[in-house]
Order: structure tokens, then C-alpha cells, then sequence
């Protein structure tokens, strides 16, 4: 479990097609990291097989698949968090790292000493998108700030902009989309007594 709350970026040094997925070495200034540690990347949930001077990751064809790892390539930088402790702090929104579809960036704009985004909206995960509502933008817990029928908006601090790869985007880049968990419990729990 995550936050959406990006510690750090990291940079894409080396990229490994493989038959059954992609080898990516990731350096990161993040500290205890161990072979079998949980990771987000870019939103994507991977686990650290290797440490040293960059950290290996592998993304299965799934993930591929369903996420904008498929098009990382060396020198990219993609934003990192560790798992949420027991004891820790929630600063974002319960973030599973398990990314439910890919949008592209539609727009920015400074407004002031903030960024408008607005991204396209899958047509398959934009019932569980509200206005005002949580969502995952790459891995960064975000708060809807205008929805439309086939996109949405979200307003970015300074802060944010800085520590993340959102500085880099721009109009036609993909991102990885996770949904708030808690409408999909709720859809669930609620099939059956419509």
C-alpha cells in the first residue's frame, strides 16, 4: 500500500528487453532498499530484485501491457515511493500501485504559481472518477479539480511540480491512471442491491 506522496525521482540508466518482459536499472537516492522490497514506479507496484548503484526492476508483459513502462527508455525519470509503514503517516489517499489505465496529457497551463493539467479520461475507469475526488497520476495522489465527460483536471503546487516528473510532461506524454480503490470496494459491494 501507498500514498501517492513521491519521495524522490529516479533516473533510467540501462533498459533489457527480455522474452517474457523488460529489465529496468533505476538510480535512486533513496536508502534501504533490499532484493524483495515493494516499489512504486511511476504508480506501478514492482519489486526490487537488485541493489548497488541502481536498482533492478522487472515489469512483466502484464505490466506492460497496462501501464507507460512499456516506452521508458535511459535517462527518463520516473517518481518513486516505498510502501506505506504500519505506523506511518497517510498524507495522500490508500494508493495500490496497481495502475487501472493509461491517459495522455491533454494540456497545462500556469495559473499563477500553480499548473493546470488536464488529462484524457479512459472510458473505462471514468465512472470512478468524481469531481474533488482522489486520484493517481503517475504514481502522484492528486485531487480532481474539473471533470468532463472524457477528461479531467488537476491542479498542481509548486512543490509538487519540483519533486516530481510532472515538470517534464507535456501535451501527448502518457501517464499511468489509478482509480480510488474505495469506489471500486464500493461498486462491488453495492452489485447485486441495484
Amino acid at each position: 500500500m501507498f500514498t501517492g506522496i513521491v519521495e524522490t525521482t529516479g533516473e533510467v540508466r540501462d533498459v533489457r528487453e527480455e522474452e517474457s518482459g523488460r529489465r529496468l536499472h533505476v538510480a535512486t537516492d533513496l536508502s534501504g532498499l533490499a532484493h524483495g522490497d515493494s516499489i512504486a514506479v511511476d504508480g506501478t507496484c514492482l519489486t526490487v530484485e537488485e541493489t548497488g548503484e541502481t536498482i533492478e526492476l522487472f515489469c512483466s508483459a502484464e505490466t506492460l501491457a497496462r501501464t507507460t513502462l512499456s516506452a521508458v527508455e535511459p535517462g527518463d525519470a520516473l517518481n518513486l515511493e516505498r510502501p506505506l509503514a504500519a505506523d506511518g503517516r497517510l498524507d495522500g489517499h490508500f494508493v495500490q500501485g496497481h495502475v487501472d489505465a493509461t491517459a495522455e496529457l491533454v494540456d497545462v497551463e500556469q495559473v499563477g504559481e500553480d499548473w493546470e493539467f488536464t488529462f484524457s479520461l479512459p472510458d473505462d475507469v471514468a465512472h470512478y472518477v468524481v469531481e474533488k475526488g482522489s486520484i493517481t497520476v503517475d504514481g502522484i495522489s492528486l485531487t480532481v479539480a474539473e471533470l468532463d465527460e472524457d477528461r479531467f483536471s488537476v491542479a498542481v503546487i509548486p512543490t509538487t511540480y519540483e519533486l516530481t516528473t510532472m515538470n517534464e510532461l507535456a501535451p501527448g506524454d502518457g501517464v499511468n491512471i489509478e482509480v480510488d480503490v474505495i469506489a471500486k470496494y464500493v461498486e462491488r459491494l453495492l452489485d447485486g442491491h441495484r
